[in-house]
């Protein structure tokens, strides 16, 4: 915690879809004496959610801002130690307030799984960052804390055991029950729309490696594609078809290797997949699936057939209910072989929605994390991912907070 700040922990957004989760975990769970404001565009919509959420926040004040407003985003940074915030589509909603708080040295966390503006934010707010010591945090919940925690603790398996770099490694999303807001449907819509508009956003969107800090330094295009059909794959020795957050995962786990030094090693191959098992029933699930995914892809992604699904789509706001966030769960497996040969299995889940109730404990810890953990995280500063900017720590807490993050060799005797 930080003297010089009135607060220790402000939550942006907390009226809408996913901030009112976050801020009915947080108070359920921050500890006593942790000074928290709620903060969005109308007090008393904000004095709802406050009312709601029990003895323990009946204290916490309301603050009445507009991320997009620069006089008050710089506010909200000189008032807090730490903003998580849950305002969308972060592209076009996010970036004045991750300048402030670069500029302030105040910690930041969002939800953002946005290419173009993480890539913005790199641009324009990293070196800002180093000088003050502030850790920009992106992409701090299901997008994308269950693959960059689970390659980091794949590694320091490895690491531990000295058995080498990591080299091939796949995420295998096993088991995945939930739902989607109107909130991350206008989030995924705007970025079709960006790539629509420009060749350049769509070269950046479609690059692998578009969030590396040192591009030159990496792979040329072509040796890292998602990928887009269901195939029988050997080495994992099941059905295996697309995972629709790879595109934007792949790219944080990416990131968070050069963050580092290119630590997991510079022969590191990651992707991201859906598993559906052996068998001939298997793999007419991997083929329905993919079919599934795909038309819905295309009718979202194409403004005609869009504007024809729009009066079933969630509006912003709005999102699953009360008992698919509660019936929700995931469960995923890293895979990874070493430069040595040896295997390690790390296992990650989490029972609720994986998009909003086990999102809500993601980024809930998270701000906790930077707002108690200082002295435990890494020591580096800048446009970070969660792996870079609270690394295992973050995974003690989710631990703790029930989820699975557990690493292991395999054909150890």
């Amino acid at each position: 915690m930080r003297d010089d700040r009135e607060l220790d922990l402000i939550l942006l957004g907390a009226t809408g879809f996913a901030g009112r989760l976050t801020a009915g975990y947080l108070a359920g769970h921050a500890p006593p004496g942790l000074r928290i404001g709620l903060a969005g565009r109308s007090e008393r919509r904000l004095a709802e959610v406050r009312a709601g959420l029990g003895a323990a926040a009946q204290a916490w004040p309301l603050l009445a801002a507009d991320s997009t407003d620069e006089q008050g985003a710089r506010l909200l940074a000189r008032t807090a130690g730490v903003i998580a915030t849950t305002v969308g589509p972060y592209h076009r909603l996010g970036l004045t307030l991750a300048r402030a708080c670069a500029e302030a040295g105040t910690d930041y966390a969002d939800l953002a799984g946005e290419v173009l503006f993480i890539v913005d934010t790199i641009g324009s707010c990293h070196q800002a960052a180093v000088g003050t010591g502030a850790r920009i945090v992106h992409s701090c919940g299901f997008d994308s804390v269950p693959s960059d925690l689970g390659v980091l603790l794949a590694h320091d398996a490895a690491s531990a055991d000295d058995a080498g770099d990591l080299e091939d490694t796949t995420l295998v999303v096993t088991a995945l029950r939930g739902g989607i807001s109107g909130g991350t449907l206008a989030s995924g819509l705007g970025q079709f729309d960006e790539m629509r508009a420009s060749a350049g956003n769509r070269r950046i969107i479609t690059d692998p490696y578009a969030l590396s800090p040192d591009r030159a330094a990496e792979p040329a295009l072509g040796g890292e594609r998602e990928l887009s059909w269901a195939r029988y794959d050997p080495g994992l020795g099941q059905w295996t078809g697309p995972f629709v957050m790879a595109g934007f995962n792949t790219r944080i786990v990416r990131r968070s290797n050069a963050l580092q030094g290119w630590a997991y090693g510079r022969r590191f191959r990651y992707r991201e997949v859906t598993g559906f098992g052996t068998g001939p029933a298997a793999s007419v699930r991997a083929l329905a699936t993919t079919a599934g995914l795909t038309a819905v892809l295309a009718g979202v992604a194409l403004r005609p057939t869009r504007a024809l699904l729009r009066p079933v789509l969630p509006k912003p706001g709005e999102g699953p209910g009360e008992k698919t966030r509660r019936t929700g769960f995931f469960r995923m497996e890293v895979h990874a072989r070493t430069s040595t040969g040896a295997r390690y299995l790390t296992k990650v889940g989490a029972r609720g929605d994986p998009g909003y109730a086990a999102t809500a404990v993601m980024l809930g810890e998270s701000a906790l994390c930077l707002a108690l953990d200082r002295d435990r995280l890494p020591d580096r500063a800048g446009v970070l991912t969660p792996a870079t900017a609270m690394g295992a720590a973050l995974a003690d807490r989710l631990r703790a907070a029930g989820q699975t993050f557990e690493s292991s060799r395999l054909g150890q005797p």
